[in-house]
């Protein structure tokens, strides 16, 4: 097995045990069922370059309607969790630049992820922290149609981080690392 495979092969894991094993994400588990997720392995450190992936990547979900979401995996870059909130930030802006506003949305997942105002050990914080770094990009039109069927989208947030923080820090750790 290739390491691109390994990686991928690491973030399938820890979206089946973690994001869909604790319904972090209540809409994963039919995208991992249809096998609608697709996985890019971006392994240059340099921002620009990654953000070129990042918009060939909307580009990818413009040509392919069976492509639902994807995760761009960044297994050398952005170790630092502000780096990599600044590549997120970028990638925002390039969203709007490139006029994928509101067609595509961003989501977030790093190792150190850390709400803003939350302590470094919360467990709430297990809830985005993934094996790498990485962006996930998801169709717009596709989660306004999944909220119209779920009750409550709203309380989505709100569940998890009590959810995360009744099992505590070292389970969640653990379920987390399990996927390495």
């Amino acid at each position: 097995m290739t390491t691109e495979e390994n990686i991928i092969n690491q973030t399938k894991k820890w979206i089946t045990d973690v994001v869909v094993g604790c319904n972090f994400c209540p809409f994963a588990a039919r995208e991992i069922k249809a096998n609608t997720v697709f996985y890019k392995i971006e392994n240059s450190i340099k921002t620009d370059e990654c953000l070129y992936t990042f918009i060939n990547e909307c580009v990818r979900l413009d040509e392919d309607e069976k492509i639902e979401t994807a995760f761009i995996i960044f297994p050398n870059g952005f170790k630092k969790f502000n780096d990599y909130l600044d590549l997120v930030s970028l990638a925002e802006k390039l969203l709007k630049k490139q006029k994928y506003e509101g067609v595509y949305q961003v989501a977030s997942f790093h190792p150190e992820y850390k709400f803003a105002n939350s302590p470094a050990n919360d467990a709430a914080n297990y809830t985005n922290r993934a094996p790498y770094p990485m962006l996930h990009l998801l169709r717009e039109e596709r989660i306004e149609q999944a909220l119209e069927h779920y009750k409550d989208p709203e309380k989505i947030p709100e569940r998890n981080i009590n959810f995360a923080r009744e099992k505590g820090i070292e389970y969640m750790k653990m379920l987390r690392d399990a996927c390495l």
